[in-house]
């Protein structure tokens, strides 16, 4: 885009700042919930969830032909396996993530490229690398349940749902800031302890293999720090109730 066209996109932007609000969505409690869901193999909440996961991710990995080791740091993909889904740059990094004491695990369908180019990489690292070409139900909730962390590094996305579940089943996010993404995910400040996942901006590999480097470092030599946001992401509510109640206000706001 030239600066002139910049320019007039902002200007237009901020003309109409007063008219634009903006919702996110929300996830549905009754079919995303590990404290009730069936299909996990050990169902928890947030004052469980430390304990029970470790028994969602041998389960997960049990199933899915890796290697058993509830210290592995396991990262999920569950997506359509397209560009604007940020599949070019995991398929850069691959090489690099698989150091020994990292497991990763796509779930999925799309381009070609991506499908061959994942069916490759668990061959080339069987035991760490899991390629499940298809869409299962049961397997989409485990992987949320059984992995540490989990990839959406979009191109661009309206809003998205995946981060949302995936925060709510205790398996902390590593997303791009675009759309959606940045509005409903915290960068973690190591300085305050605040924050509930690891961001990056521009759309490039080398920021998403750094944003998991940093994920990585806190898992493994700041557990604790770890643990307080995987609880503090599953107390916060990602209902559409409090969707809802923000439609709610803005008609409330319109007819005034």
């Amino acid at each position: 885009m030239h600066r002139r066209s910049r320019r007039l996109t902002t200007a237009r932007t901020w003309i109409h700042s007063g008219k634009l609000y903006g919702i996110v969505n929300g996830i549905d409690y009754d079919m995303w919930d590990p404290s009730t869901d069936k299909l996990l193999a050990a169902p928890y909440d947030a004052t469980t969830v430390i304990e029970k996961k470790k028994a969602n991710k041998l389960a997960m990995q049990t199933s899915l032909g890796l290697e058993q080791d509830e210290g592995k740091f396991v990262i999920g993909l569950i997506s359509r396996l397209t560009d604007q889904k940020g599949l070019d740059l995991i398929n850069s990094i691959v090489p690099q993530l698989m150091d020994g004491n990292t497991q990763v695990v796509v779930l999925g369908t799309g381009d070609q490229v991506y499908e061959d180019s994942f069916r490759y990489y668990e061959y080339a690292y069987k035991g760490s690398f899991c390629a499940y070409i298809a869409y299962d139900e049961s397997l989409a909730h485990g992987i949320y349940a059984g992995a540490d962390a989990f990839f959406v590094p979009s191109r661009f996305e309206p809003c998205g749902l995946t981060q949302l579940i995936a925060m709510h089943y205790g398996t902390v996010p590593i997303v791009r800031e675009t759309g959606g993404l940045k509005d409903t995910v915290e960068p973690f400040n190591q300085y305050t302890g605040e924050g509930n996942g690891f961001t990056f901006d521009r759309y490039e590999p080398g920021l998403l293999l750094d944003a998991t480097n940093r994920a990585k470092t806190l898992y493994f030599e700041y557990r604790e720090a770890w643990d307080e946001m995987v609880k503090r992401n599953m107390y916060k509510d990602v209902s559409w109730e409090v969707s809802a109640k923000q439609y709610r206000e803005l008609y409330v706001k319109m007819t005034q």
